[in-house]
């Protein structure tokens, strides 16, 4: 190996922890913006919305009131760059009166014990 030559270290399993609403703060955005920076270096990517962060994947989303651009159909982008690891909490989902079928992307859901198995397999856990 050339000394300008960097060895590639091992993949990361790294997990984004979505928390707040889609709006009227930068969290929701920051994060998405975050996942897709991290996949484009080919780490293990996993997402997980949980409280108000359910609403970030609602269908319908209508932002015209707030002069903001809805970004929610960047979402189903996600696949395309290998990320495949979206799951909602259940109990979050039903506190709101929600289901799968309201949001955007198809999503696994899971139950607050079995988010919190999998949070202790990350080598990374990123809240926004």
């Amino acid at each position: 190996m050339e000394p300008w030559e960097e060895e590639e270290g091992p993949v990361k399993k790294f997990m984004y922890v979505n928390r707040k609403v889609p709006y009227g703060t930068i969290y929701a955005l920051e994060s998405l913006e975050v996942v897709l920076i991290a996949a484009a270096f080919d780490q293990d990517v996993t997402l997980v919305f949980i409280d108000d962060g359910v609403y970030q994947l609602m269908k319908g989303q209508d932002t015209t009131g707030i002069g903001m651009k809805n970004f929610s159909p960047t979402y189903r982008a996600l696949e395309g760059y290998d990320i495949e690891k979206l799951y909602v909490e259940k109990e979050s989902l039903e506190s709101r009166g929600l289901t799968p079928d309201d949001l955007v992307v198809d999503v696994e859901v899971k139950t607050r014990s079995e988010l919190a198995d999998l949070m202790e397999e990350q080598d990374v856990v990123l809240s926004f």
